[in-house]
């Protein structure tokens, strides 16, 4: 454990934003949060990669920042193996871990920042998959009371972008390790979401690897989304919204090249990013911050702005949205 006596977090949000805490505590090991609960510090945060958070200016509270390590095989057969992987690291290295043991399950979740931690509070998904597809249990401990829990897959309540770490049990549960069903044989990669088989047809790419599948996931992201040491963002702002195809089929006869994904036989997916381009939002820039030229759900920081300014920008852009679509937008960033 490592009590940081600098409490600034500019370099701990992949935004760049200027904000500091109560207290900053770097953890390595799950017994160091016992530690923290008995010195009886409260109120208690927890901050991973940073990389989906804005800081809208001070936070009150001890920011725990998850720093436990380590990633080995629990169990395996023939056809599949399940790995724990600490909280803290980062999702990226993970998964390039895990093909690198040629285990399958996570490719075309390549190249998302944020920690392993993060993944399950977010169910983080790219490219036709979620991570809850692969997701066995997490380890867990309760800030209040230091009770450890595993919680396995039906308790974790995942939905798009949701879990029950983002709703009835948020702040509440400090993420040590989480554990996936990753597949050594018989398994079929996930390669027919659009942009990912265009770069394979592009490539002539017949019969696809997991490389493959991730290598062309790198190249997609890479394209759209600003990388956060170049500019301050936390990538995708915005959730997809879905709405009822009613509602949809009314504005196909407006806006006919309104694109959907079909959810259910009564619902529908529309992009975020369209409908806030539609609005004209697309590469606007507003003193410090702005929306990103290449795609419009990212939300970005020149620098020398602040938290509160972003969130004003965001606030409007979702005012807009509803004026103009009648259609409901809310952020997948979590904002403090």
């Amino acid at each position: 454990m490592y009590n940081d006596p600098n409490r600034d977090l500019k370099q701990y949000n992949t935004f760049g934003l200027k904000s500091e805490c109560m207290g900053l505590i770097h953890i390595y090991h799950e017994d160091e949060v016992l530690e923290v609960l008995e010195k009886g510090l409260q109120p208690i945060k927890i901050l991973g990669g940073g990389s989906n958070i804005l800081l809208t200016g001070y936070v009150p509270a001890y920011i725990l920042k998850n720093e436990i390590k380590g990633i080995e095989i629990i169990e395996e057969d023939e056809k599949q193996a399940l790995v724990c992987a600490g909280a803290g690291e980062k999702w990226e290295n993970f998964v390039t871990w895990a093909m690198s043991h040629q285990l399958a399950g996570l490719e075309n979740l390549s190249l998302i920042p944020g920690s392993v931690g993060a993944a399950p509070m977010q169910n983080i998904g790219a490219y036709g998959i979620e991570q809850d597809s692969a997701f066995y249990s997490l380890k867990a401990i309760h800030l209040s009371t230091g009770q450890r829990k595993t919680f396995v897959k039906d308790e974790c309540k995942f939905g798009y972008r949701e879990s029950v770490f983002k709703n009835e049990l948020k702040d509440q549960y400090f993420i040590t390790h989480v554990l996936y069903l990753l597949k050594k044989s018989d398994y079929t990669l996930n390669a027919d979401y659009g942009a990912i088989r265009e770069i394979l047809n592009e490539k002539r790419i017949i019969d696809p690897k997991m490389t493959d599948i991730s290598d062309a996931v790198i190249t997609i992201r890479k394209s759209k989304l600003p990388d956060p040491k170049e500019i301050g963002n936390a990538g995708s702002f915005f959730k997809n919204p879905v709405i009822s195809f009613v509602q949809y089929s009314e504005l196909k006869n407006v806006y006919t090249e309104m694109p959907s994904y079909k959810v259910s036989d009564t619902e529908v997916k529309v992009p975020a990013g369209w409908l806030i381009e539609k609005c004209g939002f697309k590469g606007k820039r507003y003193g410090n911050i702005g929306v990103h030229k290449n795609q419009a759900l990212v939300l970005v920081h020149y620098g020398d702005g602040n938290g509160d300014e972003i969130l004003q920008l965001a606030k409007e852009i979702q005012a807009t949205v509803l004026n103009t679509f009648g259609i409901e937008i809310t952020p997948e960033v979590n904002i403090w």
